[in-house]
Protein backbone atom coordinates (compact mmCIF):
# COMPACT_ATOMS: atom_id res chain seq x y z
CA UNK A 1 0.00 0.00 0.00
CA UNK A 2 1.28 3.49 -0.85
CA UNK A 3 1.94 5.99 1.92
CA UNK A 4 -0.70 8.61 2.55
CA UNK A 5 -0.50 11.73 0.47
CA UNK A 6 0.56 14.84 2.34
CA UNK A 7 -2.39 16.29 4.25
CA UNK A 8 -2.94 20.01 3.80
CA UNK A 9 -6.11 21.97 4.49
CA UNK A 10 -6.08 25.74 4.90
CA UNK A 11 -9.22 27.30 3.38
CA UNK A 12 -9.08 31.00 2.54
CA UNK A 13 -11.39 32.02 5.39
CA UNK A 14 -8.81 30.78 7.88
CA UNK A 15 -6.22 33.30 6.72
CA UNK A 16 -8.85 35.99 7.22
CA UNK A 17 -9.54 34.67 10.71
CA UNK A 18 -5.91 35.12 11.74
CA UNK A 19 -6.17 38.78 10.79
CA UNK A 20 -9.43 39.13 12.76
CA UNK A 21 -7.80 37.57 15.83
CA UNK A 22 -4.92 40.04 15.71
CA UNK A 23 -7.29 42.97 15.30
CA UNK A 24 -9.63 41.88 18.13
CA UNK A 25 -7.05 40.80 20.70
CA UNK A 26 -6.76 44.26 22.34
CA UNK A 27 -10.51 44.08 23.12
CA UNK A 28 -10.27 40.99 25.37
CA UNK A 29 -8.91 40.31 28.86
CA UNK A 30 -7.99 36.68 28.29
CA UNK A 31 -7.93 33.85 25.78
CA UNK A 32 -9.66 30.51 26.32
CA UNK A 33 -8.17 27.84 24.09
CA UNK A 34 -10.07 24.61 23.53
CA UNK A 35 -8.05 21.47 22.93
CA UNK A 36 -9.28 18.00 22.08
CA UNK A 37 -8.52 15.93 25.19
CA UNK A 38 -7.70 12.99 22.90
CA UNK A 39 -5.00 15.12 21.21
CA UNK A 40 -3.90 17.73 23.75
CA UNK A 41 -0.80 18.67 21.78
CA UNK A 42 -1.73 18.00 18.17
CA UNK A 43 -4.99 19.94 18.58
CA UNK A 44 -3.06 23.09 19.49
CA UNK A 45 -2.53 25.60 16.74
CA UNK A 46 1.07 26.76 17.30
CA UNK A 47 0.28 30.08 15.63
CA UNK A 48 -1.90 31.01 18.62
CA UNK A 49 1.28 31.38 20.69
CA UNK A 50 2.52 34.14 18.43
CA UNK A 51 -0.89 35.75 18.00
CA UNK A 52 -1.88 35.81 21.69
CA UNK A 53 1.43 35.60 23.56
CA UNK A 54 0.81 38.38 26.11
CA UNK A 55 -2.76 37.44 27.08
CA UNK A 56 -3.64 35.25 30.10
CA UNK A 57 -4.77 31.86 28.84
CA UNK A 58 -7.21 29.24 30.06
CA UNK A 59 -6.79 25.80 28.51
CA UNK A 60 -9.96 23.72 28.22
CA UNK A 61 -9.43 20.02 27.57
CA UNK A 62 -12.73 19.44 25.78
CA UNK A 63 -14.28 16.11 24.82
CA UNK A 64 -12.75 14.72 28.03
CA UNK A 65 -15.54 12.14 28.13
CA UNK A 66 -13.97 10.57 25.02
CA UNK A 67 -10.39 10.57 26.32
CA UNK A 68 -8.43 8.15 28.49
CA UNK A 69 -8.92 9.50 32.07
CA UNK A 70 -5.44 8.52 33.27
CA UNK A 71 -3.76 10.32 30.37
CA UNK A 72 -6.01 13.35 30.83
CA UNK A 73 -4.61 13.78 34.32
CA UNK A 74 -1.09 13.66 32.90
CA UNK A 75 -1.97 16.34 30.35
CA UNK A 76 -3.49 18.57 33.05
CA UNK A 77 -0.20 18.37 34.97
CA UNK A 78 1.76 19.00 31.76
CA UNK A 79 0.00 22.27 30.97
CA UNK A 80 -0.13 23.42 34.60
CA UNK A 81 3.65 23.09 34.78
CA UNK A 82 3.79 25.53 31.89
CA UNK A 83 1.88 28.15 33.83
CA UNK A 84 -1.55 27.51 32.31
CA UNK A 85 -4.91 27.40 34.02
CA UNK A 86 -6.59 24.12 32.97
CA UNK A 87 -10.08 22.66 33.20
CA UNK A 88 -11.70 19.63 31.56
CA UNK A 89 -15.11 19.67 29.94
CA UNK A 90 -17.58 17.88 27.72
CA UNK A 91 -19.33 20.70 25.93
CA UNK A 92 -21.99 18.45 24.42
CA UNK A 93 -23.29 17.10 27.75
CA UNK A 94 -22.29 20.20 29.70
CA UNK A 95 -20.11 18.31 32.18
CA UNK A 96 -17.38 20.56 33.57
CA UNK A 97 -18.62 23.67 31.72
CA UNK A 98 -19.85 25.26 34.97
CA UNK A 99 -16.20 25.48 36.11
CA UNK A 100 -15.39 27.94 33.32
CA UNK A 101 -16.42 31.24 35.03
CA UNK A 102 -14.62 30.47 38.32
CA UNK A 103 -11.47 29.34 36.51
CA UNK A 104 -11.58 32.54 34.48
CA UNK A 105 -11.97 34.75 37.55
CA UNK A 106 -9.11 32.96 39.31
CA UNK A 107 -6.90 33.43 36.25
CA UNK A 108 -7.75 37.14 36.05
CA UNK A 109 -7.87 37.87 39.81
CA UNK A 110 -5.06 40.50 39.76
CA UNK A 111 -6.60 42.24 36.76
CA UNK A 112 -10.10 42.22 38.29
CA UNK A 113 -8.68 43.69 41.51
CA UNK A 114 -7.17 46.55 39.51
CA UNK A 115 -10.52 47.17 37.79
CA UNK A 116 -12.23 47.31 41.21
CA UNK A 117 -9.68 49.85 42.48
CA UNK A 118 -10.52 52.05 39.50
CA UNK A 119 -14.26 51.83 40.19
CA UNK A 120 -14.86 49.37 37.33
CA UNK A 121 -16.08 46.47 39.48
CA UNK A 122 -19.02 45.65 37.21
CA UNK A 123 -17.02 45.71 34.02
CA UNK A 124 -17.65 42.59 31.89
CA UNK A 125 -14.85 40.06 31.48
CA UNK A 126 -14.18 39.70 27.79
CA UNK A 127 -12.71 36.43 26.56
CA UNK A 128 -11.68 35.25 23.11
CA UNK A 129 -12.52 31.60 22.39
CA UNK A 130 -9.94 29.90 20.18
CA UNK A 131 -9.51 26.41 18.83
CA UNK A 132 -9.02 24.35 15.71
CA UNK A 133 -12.05 23.14 13.68
CA UNK A 134 -14.42 20.65 15.27
CA UNK A 135 -12.94 20.98 18.76
CA UNK A 136 -16.28 22.06 20.29
CA UNK A 137 -16.09 25.84 20.58
CA UNK A 138 -19.66 26.52 19.50
CA UNK A 139 -21.05 23.76 21.73
CA UNK A 140 -19.17 25.21 24.71
CA UNK A 141 -20.49 28.70 24.03
CA UNK A 142 -24.04 27.42 23.65
CA UNK A 143 -23.75 25.66 27.02
CA UNK A 144 -22.40 28.78 28.70
CA UNK A 145 -25.07 30.95 27.08
CA UNK A 146 -27.89 28.56 27.96
CA UNK A 147 -29.08 28.26 24.40
CA UNK A 148 -28.01 28.00 20.79
CA UNK A 149 -26.26 31.31 20.30
CA UNK A 150 -23.41 29.94 18.15
CA UNK A 151 -23.79 27.62 15.19
CA UNK A 152 -22.65 24.11 16.14
CA UNK A 153 -22.26 21.10 13.88
CA UNK A 154 -20.15 17.96 14.15
CA UNK A 155 -18.03 18.79 11.14
CA UNK A 156 -15.03 20.97 10.51
CA UNK A 157 -15.20 24.59 9.41
CA UNK A 158 -18.75 25.59 10.43
CA UNK A 159 -18.19 28.90 12.26
CA UNK A 160 -17.09 31.46 9.67
CA UNK A 161 -17.42 34.85 11.42
CA UNK A 162 -16.58 36.37 14.80
CA UNK A 163 -19.46 37.01 17.16
CA UNK A 164 -19.79 38.44 20.69
CA UNK A 165 -21.98 36.44 23.04
CA UNK A 166 -23.04 37.48 26.58
CA UNK A 167 -23.16 34.71 29.18
CA UNK A 168 -23.96 34.58 32.89
CA UNK A 169 -21.55 36.01 35.45
CA UNK A 170 -20.74 39.18 33.56
CA UNK A 171 -18.71 37.41 30.89
CA UNK A 172 -18.69 38.23 27.20
CA UNK A 173 -17.26 35.68 24.78
CA UNK A 174 -15.79 36.39 21.38
CA UNK A 175 -16.24 33.33 19.21
CA UNK A 176 -13.90 32.83 16.27
CA UNK A 177 -13.84 30.37 13.36
CA UNK A 178 -11.66 27.30 13.85
CA UNK A 179 -8.16 27.85 12.50
CA UNK A 180 -5.64 25.29 11.31
CA UNK A 181 -2.13 26.42 10.42
CA UNK A 182 -1.02 27.09 6.85
CA UNK A 183 1.31 24.13 6.54
CA UNK A 184 1.01 20.88 8.47
CA UNK A 185 4.72 20.09 8.50
CA UNK A 186 4.37 17.15 10.87
CA UNK A 187 2.26 14.57 9.07
CA UNK A 188 1.86 12.53 12.27
CA UNK A 189 0.08 15.55 13.74
CA UNK A 190 -1.97 15.89 10.54
CA UNK A 191 -3.05 12.24 10.75
CA UNK A 192 -4.11 12.55 14.39
CA UNK A 193 -6.20 15.58 13.51
CA UNK A 194 -7.76 13.66 10.64
CA UNK A 195 -8.55 10.68 12.93
CA UNK A 196 -10.78 12.92 15.06
CA UNK A 197 -12.47 14.74 12.18
CA UNK A 198 -10.64 18.08 12.53
CA UNK A 199 -9.79 17.80 8.82
CA UNK A 200 -12.65 17.12 6.43
CA UNK A 201 -12.99 13.48 5.39
CA UNK A 202 -13.79 14.33 1.79
CA UNK A 203 -10.21 15.46 1.09
CA UNK A 204 -8.62 12.34 2.63
CA UNK A 205 -7.81 8.78 1.61
CA UNK A 206 -9.97 7.12 4.26
CA UNK A 207 -8.50 3.65 3.77
CA UNK A 208 -4.94 4.88 4.28
CA UNK A 209 -6.09 6.96 7.25
CA UNK A 210 -7.91 4.02 8.86
CA UNK A 211 -4.88 1.77 8.34
CA UNK A 212 -2.70 4.28 10.21
CA UNK A 213 -5.24 4.57 13.01
CA UNK A 214 -5.41 0.79 13.35
CA UNK A 215 -1.63 0.61 13.56
CA UNK A 216 -1.61 3.20 16.34
CA UNK A 217 -4.41 1.46 18.26
CA UNK A 218 -2.72 -1.90 17.77
CA UNK A 219 0.26 -0.49 19.68
CA UNK A 220 -1.43 1.65 22.31
CA UNK A 221 -4.85 0.03 22.84
CA UNK A 222 -4.63 -3.61 21.68
CA UNK A 223 -7.39 -4.66 24.07
CA UNK A 224 -9.83 -2.29 22.40
CA UNK A 225 -9.18 -3.90 19.00
CA UNK A 226 -9.50 -7.37 20.47
CA UNK A 227 -12.83 -6.62 22.14
CA UNK A 228 -14.37 -4.63 19.28
CA UNK A 229 -12.99 -6.35 16.18
CA UNK A 230 -11.51 -9.65 17.44
CA UNK A 231 -8.08 -8.54 16.21
CA UNK A 232 -5.55 -10.23 18.46
CA UNK A 233 -2.17 -8.61 19.19
CA UNK A 234 0.19 -9.70 16.43
CA UNK A 235 3.54 -8.04 15.72
CA UNK A 236 3.35 -9.22 12.11
CA UNK A 237 0.14 -7.31 11.34
CA UNK A 238 0.77 -3.78 10.08
CA UNK A 239 -1.30 -0.99 8.55
CA UNK A 240 -3.37 -2.20 5.63
CA UNK A 241 -3.17 -5.84 6.75
CA UNK A 242 -4.93 -4.79 9.95
CA UNK A 243 -7.67 -3.12 7.91
CA UNK A 244 -8.12 -6.28 5.84
CA UNK A 245 -8.34 -8.31 9.04
CA UNK A 246 -10.98 -5.99 10.42
CA UNK A 247 -13.02 -6.34 7.22
CA UNK A 248 -12.77 -10.14 7.35
CA UNK A 249 -13.70 -10.34 11.01
CA UNK A 250 -16.71 -8.08 10.46
CA UNK A 251 -17.84 -9.99 7.35
CA UNK A 252 -17.27 -6.97 5.14
CA UNK A 253 -16.46 -8.85 1.93
CA UNK A 254 -16.76 -8.21 -1.77
CA UNK A 255 -17.49 -10.92 -4.32
CA UNK A 256 -14.84 -13.62 -4.23
CA UNK A 257 -14.24 -13.06 -0.52
CA UNK A 258 -12.12 -9.93 -1.05
CA UNK A 259 -12.06 -7.71 2.06
CA UNK A 260 -14.08 -4.52 1.57
CA UNK A 261 -11.46 -2.21 3.05
CA UNK A 262 -13.34 0.95 2.06
CA UNK A 263 -16.36 -0.08 4.11
CA UNK A 264 -14.12 -1.22 6.97
CA UNK A 265 -12.30 2.13 6.98
CA UNK A 266 -15.54 4.11 7.21
CA UNK A 267 -16.78 1.85 10.02
CA UNK A 268 -13.55 2.19 12.01
CA UNK A 269 -13.41 5.99 11.76
CA UNK A 270 -17.10 6.32 12.67
CA UNK A 271 -16.78 3.96 15.63
CA UNK A 272 -13.58 5.55 16.91
CA UNK A 273 -15.18 9.01 16.80
CA UNK A 274 -18.32 7.59 18.38
CA UNK A 275 -16.33 6.18 21.34
CA UNK A 276 -17.40 2.63 20.44
CA UNK A 277 -13.81 1.48 21.07
CA UNK A 278 -13.73 3.08 24.52
CA UNK A 279 -12.09 6.22 25.85
CA UNK A 280 -8.85 6.67 23.93
CA UNK A 281 -6.09 9.30 23.95
CA UNK A 282 -3.73 9.14 21.02
CA UNK A 283 -0.71 10.95 22.45
CA UNK A 284 1.12 11.27 25.76
CA UNK A 285 2.85 14.33 27.21
CA UNK A 286 6.47 14.79 26.11
CA UNK A 287 8.92 13.42 28.64
CA UNK A 288 10.84 16.68 29.03
CA UNK A 289 9.23 18.87 31.65
CA UNK A 290 9.51 22.59 32.33
CA UNK A 291 9.63 23.39 36.08
CA UNK A 292 6.71 25.33 37.50
CA UNK A 293 7.39 29.08 37.98
CA UNK A 294 8.74 30.08 41.41
CA UNK A 295 8.41 33.87 41.36
CA UNK A 296 6.29 36.68 39.97
CA UNK A 297 8.77 37.27 37.17
CA UNK A 298 8.83 33.55 36.43
CA UNK A 299 5.05 33.58 36.32
CA UNK A 300 5.14 36.21 33.61
CA UNK A 301 7.78 34.32 31.65
CA UNK A 302 5.82 31.10 31.96
CA UNK A 303 2.66 32.80 30.73
CA UNK A 304 4.44 34.24 27.70
CA UNK A 305 6.24 30.99 26.86
CA UNK A 306 3.79 28.49 28.28
CA UNK A 307 3.09 26.45 25.20
CA UNK A 308 5.65 24.49 23.17
CA UNK A 309 5.59 23.85 19.46
CA UNK A 310 4.27 20.48 18.37
CA UNK A 311 6.59 17.70 19.40
CA UNK A 312 6.20 14.74 17.08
Amino acid sequence: MEDMKTIQWFPGHMAKTRRMIQKSLPLVDAVAELLDARLPLSSRNPEFDRLTRKKPRLVILNKADMADPALTQKWIAYYQKRGAAVITADSKSGKGVKNFPNALRTLLAPQLARYAEKGMKGRPIRVMILGIPNVGKSSLINRLAGGKRAKAEDRAGVTRVQQWIKVDGGVELLDTPGVLWPKLDDQEVACRLAFTGAIRDDILDQEALAAKLLELLHTKYPQALLERYKIAPDAELKGFALLEQLAKNRGMLLSGGIPNTERAAIALLDEFRGVKLGRITLEEPPVAAIPAPTSASADTAAQENAFPEHEG
